[in-house]
């Protein structure tokens, strides 16, 4: 299964050891992240080392090998679908148009996040951490 994080789902696999870090480091997935993900780490980066309890040097390492799962995809590689992700999230929140874009440009299974914003487009499938987790069970690959 290939799916697009959305930068909530890196967050929330930093701050604890949870299903959503087991799902990313699941061997049945795939995983894409807009470039611009990274970017939007940095500004949170000083919340997930006080939630987390995590050194510095804890924290870089713990991102370095979740990211060793994800590919980490430039922005010009989907750039002839921002027009069209910016139409579909424009009126909902356009700081999401580059996963949207990602998801639109090529062959995968959606987006997981637990942004609700996600859910108020109807083009790409959004995938709950629930979801994931109730798919990986009922195909017994936990």
């Amino acid at each position: 299964m290939q799916l697009v994080l959305d930068t909530n789902i890196l967050l929330s696999a930093l701050i604890r050891n949870s299903k959503t870090r087991t799902i990313l480091l699941h061997p049945s997935f795939s995983f894409f992240l807009p470039e611009y993900s990274l970017e939007e780490f940095e500004k949170y980066k000083g919340m997930v080392l006080e939630k987390s309890n995590l050194s510095v040097e804890e924290l870089d390492l713990l991102l370095g090998l979740l990211l060793e799962r994800v590919t980490v995809v430039s922005a010009s590689t989907f750039a002839s679908f921002m027009p069209e992700a910016w139409s579909i999230m424009a009126l909902i929140d356009p700081d999401d148009s580059p996963f949207i874009a990602l998801a639109l440009s090529f062959h995968n299974d959606g987006i997981w996040s637990q942004d609700k914003d996600f859910e108020r487009q109807s083009k790409v499938k959004v995938w709950k951490t629930s979801d994931l987790v109730e798919l990986i069970y009922q195909s017994k690959l936990l």
